[in-house]
């Protein structure tokens, strides 16, 4: 057997045919990369778009407001009586972001007058709308506070809320049923949300 027979003999190491391939290479690889690359940031507008809400400041705020109203019951009469059972377990007005009835104007933004508002009344009913903060808004429950109801002759009876205090929402019935009360106040939430920060 002969050493050696079938091996292929390796070429011999040209310094000066390398420097020129390597030479080569390096121009070519320049003739193509005159341009920047785009960095791969897609992954970081993905992420902001899955991670930033966009939405205009008046729904923000209107969001909150809507879902976090603070009543102050003022309950007057007959109707007082469905406004306290709206509130009770079986009705629940936690629903509306309503967990508790304020006892201080100052902590309450949503102002309940239910039944018949005498003359005698109207000064304390136009002091408690005065100390509630900014915005705020009253809802008239109950034809009483409506418009004086089956009382409205008398010379005691104011012959609506309005005369006093501006209201946002008239709530019928005789006495109203709670139900009734709540889709007052899904017409409230619906005023809110169109409400804007900016005064004309």
């Amino acid at each position: 057997m002969e050493i050696g027979k079938g091996l292929e003999i390796a070429p011999v190491y040209d310094p000066v045919a390398c420097d020129i391939d390597e030479g080569r290479t390096i121009e070519a690889l320049k003739a193509t990369s005159q341009t920047p690359i785009l960095d791969p940031d897609g992954w970081l507008t993905e992420e902001l778009q899955r991670s930033v809400l966009t939405a205009k400041l008046d729904a923000v705020l209107n969001w909150g407001r809507r879902w976090s109203l603070w009543p102050m019951q003022f309950g007057l009469a007959c109707c007082a009586m469905e406004m306290v059972a709206a509130a009770a377990l079986r009705f629940d007005i936690s629903r509306f972001g309503m967990e508790l009835f304020r006892a201080s104007p100052r902590q309450a933004d949503l102002l309940i007058i239910s039944g018949t508002l005498t003359w005698k009344m109207a000064p304390a009913v136009k002091m408690i709308y005065q100390q509630m903060a900014e915005p705020k808004w009253v809802v008239a429950m109950g034809a009483c506070s409506i418009s004086g109801g089956p009382f409205a002759d008398s010379y005691n009876v104011v012959p609506g809320v309005n005369r006093i205090i501006p209201v946002d929402v008239y709530v019928p019935g005789c006495p109203p049923r709670p139900e009734s009360l709540y889709n007052g106040l899904i017409m409230l939430h619906e005023k809110i949300s169109q409400d804007s920060i900016v005064r004309s």
